[in-house]
């Protein structure tokens, strides 16, 4: 295992600190326990936005907590849930008093602590509503869910939501918001090699030389097949028919276009992804109205893509384009 780290024991406390150091304009660090939260929070009257999830999928989430995306994030070890006391510590300090909404990827894990965190708000007298992501039409059930897991999709989640939160969006709306936004996106990725957990010391898979696994989770699970490698584009049919079909999307419809690295990819095979994906889609009459290609939900140092297709309407294109700084994605500032 060869990785820029001192200890595996250290790995997510050391980040944080480099997070504090590197972007304390934007944010501002808790180690007991362990969060980011926006440095202007709490906002008096909006909604606070909150996410989390195991650490090795950056820079999703602490990456993406600043103005127009989320108030808080809430970072567990590495592939690991974080805990209750996390979530409810991190949603309480950016309660501006309107509520606050939990974003939850679908992995057993997260719903279970979210659930608890949510409880234990309540009590508190605060409001909090949950929306969850469960896009990914790889498979319906993994090691770590029951039912589908949540991937890229969260991505747009947190921008979509994060700015409608900031034009003043109350709680119920958001929420309803998120659950049109789950019912109408639709992912699925893939890998040429595997990943490796610090705690662990060797790699979550094995593939062979000429092996890539279709239809791969972001903590490494099982995908749909083990099949021989392939051309990009022959990937990248793989990935884009089961996901066109599942919804189905229909012709003469506006997406949102997004062509994810998994760590380890460089962004010039991306590319390559994302203009075959656009070849796909407008082949079935899709409108691609706007798009993100890199590296924003990744899986370490795996290397491999996923893809992301949302429908879009002018609500949620406007939302797009609106003003985000935080230390992952920024524009309109």
């Amino acid at each position: 295992m060869k990785k820029l780290i001192n200890s595996p024991e250290n790995v997510v406390r050391e980040e944080l600190e480099g997070i504090q150091l590197a972007h304390g304009d934007i944010v501002r660090v808790s180690f007991d326990p362990f969060y980011v939260a926006r440095k202007d929070a709490p906002i008096k009257g909006k909604v606070g936005l909150v996410s989390g999830g195991g650490s090795g999928h950056e820079p999703m989430h602490g990456g993406f907590v600043g103005l127009g995306m989320l108030d808080a994030a809430c970072p567990g070890h590495v592939f690991t849930s974080p805990t209750p006391d996390q979530m409810f510590e991190a949603s309480k300090a950016v309660n501006g008093g309107a509520g606050i909404l939990h974003i939850v990827k679908n992995y057993t894990g997260d719903v279970m602590n979210f659930d608890l965190a949510a409880d234990m708000l309540r009590e508190e007298k605060i409001d909090v509503a949950s929306v969850l992501t469960d896009d990914d039409v790889a498979v319906q059930d993994s090691l770590y869910t029951a039912g589908r897991r949540g991937v890229g999709l969260t991505v747009l989640m947190e921008k979509l939501l994060g700015a409608a939160a900031e034009k003043g969006m109350d709680l119920a709306q958001l929420k309803a918001l998120g659950d049109s936004i789950r019912a109408t996106g639709r992912s699925m990725g893939m890998a040429l090699t595997p990943c490796t957990v610090p705690h662990a010391g060797k790699p979550s898979f094995e593939l062979g030389e000429n092996e890539m696994e279709v239809g791969i989770g972001i903590h490494g699970e099982p995908g749909r097949k083990r099949v021989s490698l392939a051309s990009a584009d022959e990937i990248t049919q793989m990935l884009m028919e089961p996901i066109l079909s599942d919804l189905p999307f229909k012709s003469g419809e506006s997406i949102i276009l997004f062509v994810n690295g998994m760590g380890g990819t460089p962004l010039i095979e991306l590319y390559i992804v994302y203009r075959r994906a656009a070849q796909i889609a407008e082949k079935h009459g899709l409108k691609i109205v706007r798009n993100l290609v890199g590296s924003y939900i990744t899986s370490l140092e795996m290397a491999g893509t996923s893809i992301t297709v949302l429908r879009a309407n002018d609500n949620l294109i406007s939302l797009w384009d609106a003003p985000v700084k935080t230390a992952g994605l920024r524009w309109g500032i």
